[in-house]
């Protein structure tokens, strides 16, 4: 009986591993193949692609920073996304601790009204808004973008940072105001510090939300001169000509700050999404 059930659980666990290898291989194929496709001459791709180039070339990369406004759209993704995530972060902190801390009536429907914000489609929210942009005349300008954002990461960051903070004992906060910090100076010094998993997460989910957004951009943004990387890349799908090599390169770059941000802040989002699984 004994060698029965250990060798059922050798076969569950591997058919465990079995099924977690697959599902690692169908996410990161797609990914491996930009990247690949972006190193490989144009002839080998479009007629004789194989699973490991035969030939490498940087000619993609060299095209799409000379011969297109690249440098500045991916200046332009960057200034959205970095302001974007700041003050996702401030409002949603702001708004999260005060409707855990603070006695105000309602508080559940404001959380519920965000989240419920959160599920509208964006295209739904961004023909109002660039009416409303337009009558205030900020309509396209990254001003524009970064608020069309906000309709999005805001809600998410204060649905988290409610089920963060509502877990979080207020006698830390206390005690550190017995010992005399202010409600500011125990919030900085005590509910901050503790956060830091959460505040994360919040943050690698408000990037990655502004920096691959292509809906509000289409709508909020017409020049050239503000363009993002999304925008700019389908702009280069034509009707007559198709550059698979520059839009796989830009893509490729597209993805690389994803990249470097997870594996520069894995643990704490790790640490932040298990959190909020088991506090929200």
């Amino acid at each position: 009986m004994s060698r029965h059930m250990t060798s059922q659980r050798i076969g569950g666990r591997a058919l465990l591993y079995l099924a977690v290898v697959i599902l690692a291989i169908y996410s990161a194929f797609p990914i491996y193949w930009m990247i690949v496709s972006s190193l490989r001459p144009t002839q080998e791709m479009l007629l004789d692609p194989t699973l490991v180039p035969r030939e490498w070339t940087l000619q993609y990369y060299a095209s799409l920073l000379a011969q297109t406004d690249y440098p500045r759209q991916f200046l332009n993704s960057l200034i959205v996304a970095v302001v974007t995530v700041a003050l996702t972060m401030v409002l949603s902190i702001m708004i999260a601790y005060g409707v855990t801390r603070q006695r105000i009536r309602g508080k559940q429907m404001i959380i519920a009204g965000m989240l419920y914000a959160y599920m509208f489609p964006p295209l739904l929210l961004a023909i109002p808004l660039y009416a409303m942009f337009t009558m205030i005349g900020i309509n396209d300008t990254l001003l524009s973008l970064i608020i069309s954002h906000l309709t999005l990461t805001m809600p998410l960051g204060v649905w988290f940072l409610w089920g963060f903070f509502k877990t979080m004992p207020f006698e830390l906060e206390e005690a550190a105001m017995v010992d005399g910090c202010t409600r500011l100076g125990a919030f900085l010094r005590v509910v901050l510090p503790l956060s830091v998993p959460g505040l994360v997460t919040v943050a690698i989910f408000a990037f990655l939300l502004s920096w691959t957004d292509y809906t509000f951009a289409l709508v909020m943004i017409g020049s050239d001169a503000n363009k993002t990387v999304p925008l700019g890349l389908a702009s280069m799908i034509g009707a007559f000509d198709l550059r698979w090599g520059d839009v796989m390169a830009g893509s490729t770059l597209i993805a690389m700050p994803l990249f470097a941000a997870f594996l520069a802040l894995q643990r704490y989002f790790v640490q932040g999404l298990t959190a909020g699984a088991v506090k929200g």
